[in-house]
């Protein structure tokens, strides 16, 4: 005989919209990014999908309570990435495949810059330069 595995209560089910957005905002608070603030509700509290028990996402009730950053998270790490991967060029001259890794990178920040651009979430004439991307990062 298989025994019945009993029903895992969510704290989801417990909580109201209202408390989910002030979870989301004392994690922010605590200087968690959108993404791991959605791993967090995930992991510990059980929400497997923000949106769908809040009725709105991470993104949006972070902007309303004026707590997202001025560079978006996705472009960011990006920028991290490349800084790391010249700094590594740099000092081997001759990493071919870091160097093809690098110029991969920086052509989905042009990329990712020309869109949020158009979607007004970084200024019109902002461009990614090495020098720009260190600052960013330290």
């Amino acid at each position: 005989m298989a025994k019945k595995a009993k029903a895992k209560e969510t704290t989801a089910s417990l909580m109201s919209r209202q408390e989910l957005e002030e979870q989301v905002v004392s994690l922010a608070n605590a200087g968690h990014s959108p993404s791991s603030i959605g791993i967090i509700l995930r992991d510990e509290h059980g929400i497997k999908d923000f949106r769908e028990e809040a009725g709105k996402t991470i993104q949006t009730v972070l902007k309303e309570n004026n707590l997202i950053g001025e560079m978006p998270e996705d472009l960011l790490n990006l920028i991290r990435r490349s800084v790391v991967l010249f700094n590594h060029m740099a000092k081997n001259k001759h990493d071919f495949s870091a160097k093809h890794g690098y110029e991969l990178t920086v052509s989905k920040i042009r990329r990712l810059t020309k869109y949020y651009s158009k979607k007004k979430r970084l200024p019109q004439g902002w461009a990614y330069t090495p020098e720009q991307a260190a600052l960013l990062v330290k």
